[in-house]
């Protein structure tokens, strides 16, 4: 997702344009990663040392409610990034090390032959977690 897309999305939903969300959302669109709150406090007090971590989350929550940023939970901690621009049904391998990504194409929900007569599948979330080739070198 581009920044210009993100801030289609925010003005839809009648969000202003500030500066701490075009901070966050500009951080997360020169990482191609998942990224922490934390990590994002850290940057953003930088140049706002008032910053409360609630308005650097609330912002992230209503990015990710938004469909602006995914989010996935590494090690109890909900990490954030940047919406993918594949618009096909995908799944990632998450470096737990560096937190880059990587597509997987392919859905293991095709293969799987679990009986669930009676069940309606309303949805699935599928993660691959472990080293990068990067991350396992060093």
């Amino acid at each position: 997702m581009t920044l210009d897309e993100a801030w289609r999305i925010l003005q839809s939903n009648q969000f202003k344009k500030t500066k701490n969300r075009d901070r966050i959302l500009t951080y997360f669109s020169e990482h191609d990663r998942y990224i922490t709150a934390n990590e994002v406090r850290t940057f953003m007090l930088e140049d706002n040392p008032n910053i409360s971590f609630d308005t650097i989350y609330r912002n992230l929550t209503t990015f990710s409610d938004l469909g602006i940023l995914e989010e996935t939970e590494l090690n109890g901690e909900k990490h954030f990034r940047m919406q993918c621009d594949i618009s096909a049904h995908h799944h990632h391998f998450i470096c737990t090390a560096c937190g880059k990504t990587r597509n997987i194409p392919h859905c293991p929900m095709e293969s799987i032959s679990v009986n669930l007569s009676g069940y309606e599948v309303e949805g699935h979330k599928f993660e691959i977690y472990g080293k990068c080739p990067m991350c396992t070198a060093n």
